[in-house]
């Protein structure tokens, strides 16, 4: 059986917030488990593979900045983004990436989603106009997304 965690973008950092309130949740983690994760939540989701023993499903990355300035959340993404991160145990905890990034983003400059992709040997889905993939941008709706997920199920 899937299950799938959704991480949302900014607040919090990563030695308090987020994985205090995800460790309640780390037995759902296994090799049928999808991750998708928006801007930060995205960082957060490469945090959590660092940090993992078990390989997951996919993982989906979505206007995930990686530390390619300017992000304009810097200063309170920083604690996520201040230490390189290990590529090599990333893809080690995973068995497929999908990274979206839009040529528009306010927040994450495209760089961000062209790096993540090439250090994690993948193709980048480059969705033009859609900004930071919010209601903002005027974007609701990502079908793509859904499709690839769908396909992964």
């Amino acid at each position: 059986m899937n299950t799938v965690f959704i991480f949302h973008g900014t607040a919090g950092y990563p030695e308090e917030n987020w994985f205090n309130v995800f460790e309640e949740y780390k037995q759902y983690l296994n090799s049928d488990t999808i991750l998708v994760g928006h801007s930060l939540g995205g960082t957060f989701l490469l945090r959590l593979l660092e940090k993992s023993d078990i390989k997951i499903k996919a993982s989906f990355l979505v206007a995930a900045p990686i530390g390619i300035q300017p992000i304009k959340n810097y200063l309170t993404d920083k604690p996520f983004l201040d230490q390189p991160f290990n590529w090599n145990k990333i893809k080690e905890h995973c068995q497929k990436f999908f990274v979206f990034h839009s040529d528009t983003d306010p927040f994450v400059p495209l760089e961000n989603g062209e790096q993540l992709a090439k250090n994690l040997n993948t193709k980048l889905f480059i969705i033009p106009g859609c900004g930071h993939f919010n209601k903002t941008a005027g974007f609701d709706k990502f079908e793509l997304l859904l499709e690839k997920i769908k396909g992964m199920l």
